[in-house]
């Protein structure tokens, strides 16, 4: 079993920031990649960022040029600086993770995991 545990949501004003950080621990034989999801009222869950392992990132429209993921092998984590905030971006952040699991020491499934959520809310 993994669990992804996600910190840093939280209110905040338009043009402001905020950083979120997401660490995967459990049976984890490797992960291929991290990221963000975002889950609006009403709304669908759409991609905000992902890394892969060797360092290549992939953001969503809406975000380019505000946002920046960055993730850490080691640690098993992976974080998103996300700047220029506007109403638009509230919603519900979900970390997901892409990951081999082990299994008695050895390779296990392929899954994808996501994190419980963290509220951010954009609003002056």
């Amino acid at each position: 079993q993994v669990q992804l545990v996600e910190s840093g949501g939280g209110l905040v004003q338009p043009g402001g920031s905020l950083r979120l950080s997401c660490t995967a621990s459990g049976d984890i034989y490797s992960i291929h990649a991290m990221g963000w999801y975002r889950q609006a009222e009403g709304n669908e869950r759409d991609l905000v960022a992902r890394i892969t392992r060797d360092g290549t990132s992939t953001y969503a429209d809406s975000v380019k040029g505000r946002s920046s993921v960055s993730g850490d092998n080691a640690k098993n984590s992976v974080d998103l600086q996300m700047d220029s905030l506007k109403p638009d971006d509230t919603a519900m952040y979900f970390c997901y993770a892409l990951i081999t699991e082990s299994y008695a020491g050895k390779i296990g499934p392929l899954r994808n995991y996501w994190g419980r959520g963290t509220q951010v809310t954009v609003s002056s």
